[in-house]
């Protein structure tokens, strides 16, 4: 059998793939490094995941760890089905026997969580196959989860973004900020930032982009996004085709939805003076760069959206939403000025100052 091809000092630590012959259950655990704490990550449940892709995501979050200063490491799961094709009984099944199976790891040496296709009825089935409340977070409120609906990661992209504004010497009451995605990550981005005074002129769902240079009301928006199930019909307002969010007149632009937003193609049309990932991978690596050159400040995603993993560990020790939202804007606040501090002290891009800081954590609880 041959070795995987993406070991480095760091990990992975353990590949696990399990299989279970009664419900066709076929899972992947991939556990990167657990320097740190039990590695921390998501259960993917789609037909095509594969293990480079569950290395990667759980690399992903070894990092997130490590800069939100968590005693969790890094980890991410996955089962190769499609929600789409069984019942409710067969992918209870399917998760139970997947959790079964983990049972020798879970919860001493990986925590799970949701990720996609998987949600709070995902995370009870698991925990209750497991025996443990610790096998996973995420679970519903009765078995002592947080629910998502409270906005953990949204309310830490909005703490990371008042600080670059701070960081730049800029005012958040005299910011133009457009936010692509209104699901559960902008929304509460939009949320927040408007109780805060700034302006949001333009936002976008998978519908089109709304434009509105004076200001959109978040209220009204989220009334008729509800209502609408698109943001599209608020007025006034001109719709846009949904990139050209990313090509506005805007001092901030809030990336919240989909990966690989900002590519070669369009980087020179963003005018905006700072992006802030709250999506996942928003912008290639080698685009941010380019941003970097050009003057543009750009908050990279692990920093700016760990307050899911942050919600996560409060929930992992028993804490309420209270103490939830006062350590995710602590932890954010302080996570993103060291950042950009150490990127403008050390002439580095902020996404290599970032991993500086996590890989220095991680190889110090290493030795």
């Amino acid at each position: 059998m041959e070795y995987c091809d993406f070991t480095d000092e760091w990990g992975p630590e353990k590949i696990i793939q399990t299989y279970d012959p009664k419900t066709d259950m076929k899972g992947i655990l991939v556990i990167d490094n657990t320097a740190l704490g039990p590695g921390k990550g998501g259960i993917r449940f789609t037909p095509d995941v594969d293990v480079k892709e569950v290395f990667r995501l759980a690399r992903a979050m070894t990092w997130k760890c490590a800069l939100t200063e968590l005693p969790f490491g890094g980890a991410k799961s996955g089962i190769i089905a499609n929600s789409k094709k069984i019942t409710k009984g067969q992918k209870k099944a399917i998760v139970e026997a997947f959790s079964k199976s983990l049972k020798p790891v879970c919860p001493s040496q990986y925590v799970a969580a949701p990720d996609m296709y998987t949600a709070e009825e995902e995370m009870k089935w698991f925990a209750e196959a497991n025996g443990s409340m610790k096998a996973c977070t995420g679970k519903p409120k009765e078995l002592g989860g947080i629910p998502h609906e409270l906005g953990s990661t949204g309310f830490g992209v909005y703490h990371s973004t008042l600080v670059a504004i701070e960081h730049l010497g800029f005012d958040v009451k005299n910011m133009k900020i457009a936010i692509e995605g209104f699901g559960n990550v902008g929304w509460f981005v939009f949320k927040f930032l408007s109780e805060k005074g700034a302006k949001i002129v333009a936002v976008s769902d998978s519908k089109g982009c709304l434009y509105n240079k004076d200001g959109i009301d978040f209220n009204k928006v989220a009334k008729v996004k509800k209502k609408t199930r698109t943001v599209i019909k608020y007025k006034p307002g001109k719709v846009l085709k949904n990139e050209k969010i990313f090509e506005l007149p805007v001092d901030v632009l809030i990336p919240a939805a989909i990966p690989d937003v900002i590519t070669k193609k369009n980087v020179n049309e963003v005018k905006a003076k700072i992006i802030v990932e709250g999506a996942n991978i928003p912008i290639p690596h080698d685009v941010e760069k380019v941003l970097h050159k050009k003057g543009v400040l750009v908050v990279p995603d692990f920093v700016a959206n760990a307050g899911g993993v942050i919600s996560s560990y409060v929930e992992y020790t028993g804490g309420t939403p209270e103490k939830m939202f006062k350590l995710v804007e602590e932890k954010i606040r302080k996570n993103t000025k060291l950042v950009l501090e150490k990127s403008k002290k050390e002439k580095l891009n902020p996404r290599d100052a970032a991993m500086k800081i996590a890989q220095e954590r991680v190889k110090k609880a290493m030795k």
